[in-house]
């Protein structure tokens, strides 16, 4: 190349504009055309989990809501901004408007109930099923309610407008309804309807409900009951009951060994109104060393209060009777007598190992939560009327059961799932007389979260 440039300087310098034939300047070499490109690994094994949990046929084969599900999980944003999510990923989006003159029909009851029905038959639950409840709280930009979007007690401690999100899952995490409440609406009246709603969708014969004692007061249990569902709820421990006081008493010198529980059969409920039901009394050696810790911490702060040598702030052992100020012991006790015990209040004549196990499970719908409002952003920013709102919690209700189907099947966190196979794109050429297809080359992990995926398929 510095040969012909040199030439031809020499030629322009001799008036001569024209380079010799036999000296031509090199041809560009011919482009191929790329036909496509798409990310093809991560939209075939999302197409493939959409299929298997039956969400092709609960929507009949409705192209709109899977594109919407799948820019979802892809890169939360708004409906708008979807197509330029799937127009990266290589998919062609169909029209805004067409979006918008769907999205009312994706927040009809019977919309959701099909979605609900397929995880539910995903999940293989039989005529009576275990099931885990809990609530968040969603907030909106916005000074004023307007009926749905009301100011109350907020998980996110915020005074906006907002409203209560009802979650139902399995026993595993996976996703089996879910509904939005005014979001100045008790969380103890949020759950009954929301099982009802299932349990009449689907003919769930018997329901075992697991849920946080937030979540049930007394009109709750008697329900639950008076509909033939069965619970298990956390407790709290006021007072020392009755079960560890005699096991004190029993044995004065003695520690309680990790993992004991002691079976307390209680009388429930208004007098006009008892039900019988067993609480259980776990003690875990870990649970109590942390808890006589922070006790310990507490009561040192308590001290230097009373002594004048620190601030008086908000501390449960510090007692003011006028202007005196003492260490309340009586407290004390109770507090480090209480370390270590966790109650659990059932209906169930089962074993405690169970009971105390099921309830457990409640991580799995807590991790759910965090999956939906961090991974896939299910604050509904851009929404405003009730029906839309409605809507998009139908997108992130598919985009959350597909999420929690990877995770399992692959044992990746849906963001290291999509990190991982979006980089690996699959691009047809056009040689002229062929069309080729050139991709890189997968690792051995990502072989094999797909194979797991795809083996969920058979």
């Amino acid at each position: 190349m510095e040969v012909l440039k040199a030439v031809a300087a020499q030629r322009i310098a001799a008036g001569q504009d024209q380079l010799p034939l036999d000296v031509a300047a090199p041809q560009e070499p011919m482009a191929l055309e790329i036909v496509s490109s798409r990310m093809g690994r991560l939209l075939d094994a999302m197409a493939a989990v959409y299929r298997q949990l039956g969400f092709e046929k609960a929507c009949g084969r409705d192209v709109v809501f899977e594109q919407l599900v799948t820019a979802r999980i892809i890169e939360p944003t708004s409906k708008q901004d979807a197509s330029r999510v799937l127009a990266e990923a290589g998919v062609r989006a169909l029209s805004y408007r067409t979006v918008k003159r769907r999205l009312p029909g994706y927040a009809k009851p019977e919309w959701r109930n099909r979605l609900s029905g397929a995880c539910a038959a995903a999940a293989q639950l039989g005529p009576s099923a275990l099931v885990l409840y809990d609530v968040t709280t969603l907030w909106f930009e916005t000074d004023t309610g307007d009926g749905f979007r009301e100011p109350g007690f907020s998980k996110e401690r915020r005074l906006d407008p907002q409203i209560t999100v009802g979650l139902l899952t399995d026993a595993t995490g996976m996703p089996l309804m879910i509904d939005a409440f005014e979001g100045n609406r008790a969380e103890t009246k949020t759950m009954i309807p929301l099982v009802q709603r299932f349990v009449a969708a689907h003919g769930i014969a018997g329901v075992t409900v697991i849920a946080d004692a937030g979540m049930m007061s007394e009109a709750n249990l008697a329900e639950i009951e008076d509909a033939g569902w069965s619970f298990v709820i956390g407790g709290k421990l006021p007072e020392v009951p009755y079960a560890i006081k005699q096991w004190r008493q029993a044995n004065p010198d003695l520690e309680p060994a990790d993992g004991m529980v002691l079976t307390q059969p209680m009388i429930m409920g208004p007098k006009a109104d008892q039900r019988r039901r067993t609480t259980l009394y776990q003690y875990k050696t870990d649970r109590a060393r942390r808890t006589l810790h922070g006790i310990d911490q507490q009561v040192a702060k308590a001290e230097k209060a009373v002594a004048g040598q620190a601030a008086i702030k908000r501390n449960r052992f510090v007692t003011l009777t006028g202007g005196t100020r003492a260490v309340n012991r009586e407290l004390e006790t109770k507090a480090r007598t209480l370390a270590g015990w966790k109650p659990y209040i059932t209906n169930l004549d089962a074993e405690p190992s169970w009971v105390i196990g099921a309830y457990h499970q409640l991580w799995r719908i807590e991790h759910a939560f965090r999956m939906s409002k961090h991974d896939l952003r299910a604050r509904p920013i851009y929404h405003h009327k009730r029906e839309s709102i409605d809507a998009h919690l139908a997108v992130v209700f598919a985009a959350l059961a597909i999420s929690h189907r990877i995770e399992t099947q692959t044992g990746w966190t849906i963001k290291k799932f999509v990190r991982a196979l979006r980089r690996y794109r699959t691009i047809k050429i056009n040689t002229g007389s062929h069309i080729l297809t050139a991709e890189d080359p997968l690792p051995d992990n990502v072989r094999q979260a797909l194979a797991a995926i795809h083996r969920g398929a058979h």
